[in-house]
């Protein structure tokens, strides 16, 4: 997994808070001050082979400086940096024998060439793209409205669209032409999203509230048999589920 606050990747531990495992060459020591932002992780056959930073930097939360535009992508097996100049970018994942990542600071999401490290979007998206997976021919793609903060400031989604313009949700692309063919908004409740996974063959996904009232008058019905649950039950906890 990834370590952000200690800038590493690191596996869990029985008898420790975490064994480190890798940490970029560029960073000289193992302590909780969240030097370059180390945030996102892809698998190659099993094993870490890239990694995201929001800055090559080793000085306690020295990544914010260059948040705007120190983001970079790293192989994790060579240490090298692959892409520099990145907005913020998150989730890099290799599908389909290419090399994905979101550049979140810009909102979009596109490939890598490894060999020339140039980021070429596919889409332009209205949110920060963080959060990636894929089915087939589509990219899912998680999208946070981001709060003002000094955080998100001074990059190029916020200078691009407002906080109100900006979306909380999972957009979908079609990676044949590149075009968002699907957009899921959450209007309320929820602002930011940090990861999205496909979960293959599963229908009627459940989001589990930690509200024990709730939890325990929560049921599930056959279709057929909706019409005799009253209507201020099936209300807005159904209403996704049977399309009412």
């Amino acid at each position: 997994m990834v370590n952000t606050r200690f800038s590493c990747l690191c596996t869990l531990d029985r008898s420790a808070s975490f064994t480190p495992r890798w940490r970029p060459p560029f960073v000289t020591a193992l302590e909780p001050t969240d030097r370059c932002h180390l945030n996102g992780l892809g698998m190659v056959d099993g094993r870490p082979r890239y990694v995201t930073a929001l800055g090559t930097t080793d000085a306690p939360g020295g990544w914010r400086k260059e948040k705007a535009r120190g983001g970079i992508v790293m192989d994790v097996g060579t240490g090298e940096v692959l892409a520099h100049g990145l907005s913020m970018p998150h989730s890099p994942r290799w599908y389909g024998g290419r090399l994905w990542v979101c550049e979140s600071g810009a909102g979009t999401f596109g490939s890598i060439d490894p060999r020339t490290g140039r980021y070429e979007a596919m889409a332009t998206t209205p949110g920060f793209t963080r959060g990636l997976d894929f089915a087939g021919n589509l990219a899912f793609i998680g999208l946070s409205q981001v709060r003002e903060s000094a955080v998100f400031s001074g990059i190029p989604i916020t200078e691009r669209l407002s906080e109100v313009e900006r979306t909380c949700g999972v957009c979908v692309v079609d990676l044949s032409s590149g075009q968002p063919v699907a957009l899921l908004r959450f209007e309320g409740g929820v602002q930011e999203v940090f990861a999205v996974q496909v979960l293959p063959g599963r229908r009627y996904p459940e989001l589990i509230s930690d509200d024990t009232k709730l939890l325990e008058n929560s049921f599930v019905v056959p279709d057929e048999a909706l019409a005799d649950v009253p209507a201020a039950l099936r209300g807005s906890i159904y209403r996704d589920r049977v399309g009412g």
